[in-house]
């Protein structure tokens, strides 16, 4: 038998975090604990842990502190971390992205979708760990062939080769959910849910690259992809025809998966926002992630939060650059969190005749 992960829950109210350990226990996990943010960080100092549950509002430090301060550490930055969110936490979300969590579970906890997110979140962490080894052992055997002048060159001028400086870079930002995954983590095994999201992903961040898109990490149902380096309706049309792409080849993959068909939903928002890579560097290995931050990518998340199985809304600016070449639906202006004034909420139908 293979060591048992170790996952690090950290709450300040006694009940969750002994419903948790119950759970966990029963489930052939180790649990460890923590009140708040601070005790957390030095629990992780200690144990290495193998996983975070964090909540988010607690004494002394918050959940998004700490996760912060996590990733923001060399040591720390490629352990996952699983914000605990309210039913309609949106705004934890936005705030959890922002801060670097790998996922995010709903509160009150669902027993399957717990384990459908531990699982899939420390599969993943033990393939990547397994990758990272595996080429760095590559990477040291030609690093052997490399002049002392290119690494100095590299060390010296990070931004060329790595372009981790962020920017202010007009974009669109698309955000991509399943609808119903809790629903799904009570029909299926967790390992068939595990395959089934894996394969119709692998297809959609497909579409994506071959749109021009970049994509954010991914977060257990859903995703976050940014399209730019064009002009600015040219990547707000490629992402509306990326994003109808995806709810058509959802239907093409649900003719083989008629038994439990997935359906998405969508938010899309164009405008100025902070945008760059950035090299998450640990102990355990090397990752890049591709980060938007700002009101546009607020309220690409907001409508998203908002949208039905198989719709695609979108905020004004957007619809203002496409030009007429969609049939659109005007809901109406609707009040959205933390945005100060109504926002015009639009759905796109699908293109013109003349335009698809």
């Amino acid at each position: 038998m293979g060591k048992r992960s170790k996952i690090l829950i950290v709450d300040d109210e006694p009940f969750n975090v002994d419903y948790l350990e119950q759970e966990l226990g029963d489930l052939g996990y180790e649990t460890i604990s923590a009140a708040n943010g601070r005790e957390a960080l030095e629990k992780v100092a200690a144990e290495a842990p193998d996983l975070i549950l964090l909540d988010v509002m607690m004494p002394i430090m918050d959940g998004f502190t700490a996760c912060r301060i996590l990733k923001g550490n060399e040591e720390t930055r490629l352990l996952p971390v699983v914000i605990m969110t309210s039913l309609d936490g949106i705004e934890d979300r936005i705030k959890g992205i922002e801060a670097g969590a790998d996922d995010f579970l709903t509160k009150p906890v669902n027993e399957r979708e717990l384990r459908a997110r531990i699982q899939t979140t420390l599969k993943l962490k033990h393939t990547v760990d397994g990758r990272i080894n595996e080429f760095r052992r590559v990477t040291d055997h030609f690093a052997k062939f490399v002049p002392e002048v290119v690494k100095h060159i590299v060390a010296t001028n990070p931004e060329a080769p790595e372009l981790s400086e962020k920017r202010e870079q007009d974009v669109s930002v698309l955000f991509v959910d399943i609808s119903g995954y809790t629903r799904l983590s009570e029909q299926l095994p967790l390992e068939a849910l595990n395959k089934l999201v894996e394969h119709y992903f692998s297809v959609f961040l497909d579409r994506i690259h071959e749109a021009g898109g970049d994509i954010n990490e991914t977060a257990g149902d859903g995703f976050m992809a940014v399209f730019e380096d064009m002009a600015q309706h040219t990547h707000a049309i490629k992402a509306v025809d990326t994003a109808l792409a995806l709810l058509a080849v959802t239907e093409t993959l649900n003719q083989d998966n008629s038994e439990h068909p997935l359906a998405i939903h969508m938010g899309l928002n164009s405008g100025t926002a902070l945008v760059g890579s950035t090299r998450l560097e640990g102990l355990r290995g090397t990752r890049w992630t591709f980060t938007a931050n700002g009101p546009v990518t607020n309220l690409a998340a907001r409508l998203a939060g908002i949208a039905q199985a198989g719709q695609l809304l979108v905020g004004p600016e957007t619809v203002r650059r496409l030009g007429g070449r969609y049939r659109l639906k005007n809901l109406g202006r609707e009040h959205l969190k933390n945005i100060a004034e109504a926002i015009e909420i639009y759905r796109i139908l699908g293109p013109f005749p003349e335009h698809a």
